[in-house]
């Protein structure tokens, strides 16, 4: 299976595709993110902080959640079968850019963690607090949205407060 754009709203400057759940996925995600953020004349600095934040998102997902059926992105499709993640980012009227990663959920919620300096992973959300303005989690029925926002321009103001609705 191969990522496939998912429609979004005409005249909307957001972008979302379907992706398979693995780690192949990431560095697909990311090459789209940068080519799409590239084309709106974001600066480098905060393209370089979004697929960063991007990345470590859906390593989190591939790593820890199910995919989504095809009854939670939407698809009908015999490659829905297998599982996938949607991906999506919008830039919002007020500059700032939310990136967002919908998987089937997991056993545990995504909270950040306090790994030892010689532990070889969980810093992935600690990260995303860092360099996001805002971060958080949505729960619906079989899915879990993990979002973070950012300036688009200027500035990247971390402070990473986050949020579960």
């Amino acid at each position: 299976m191969v990522a496939r754009a998912v429609p979004v709203q005409a005249g909307s400057t957001s972008s979302a595709m379907a992706v398979p759940h693995g780690p192949a996925s990431v560095s697909t995600a990311r090459r789209r993110l940068r080519s799409d953020l590239g084309d709106r004349s974001i600066p480098e600095a905060v393209i370089d902080d979004a697929v960063l934040i991007l990345s470590e998102l859906l390593s989190n997902s591939c790593r820890h959640a199910r995919p989504l059926g095809p009854e939670g992105d939407g698809a009908a499709d015999e490659e829905a079968e297998s599982g996938t993640v949607l991906v999506s980012w919008q830039m919002l009227g007020d500059g700032l850019l939310t990136l967002e990663v919908t998987d089937g959920g997991a056993v545990t919620r995504p909270v950040p963690a306090s790994p030892s300096v010689t532990a070889h992973g969980g810093r992935g959300l600690s990260i995303v607090g860092k360099l996001a303005r805002d971060w958080g989690v949505r729960h619906a029925p079989g899915q879990v949205t993990v979002w973070a926002q950012l300036p688009a321009f200027g500035q990247v103001a971390g402070g990473g407060r986050r949020r579960s609705a």
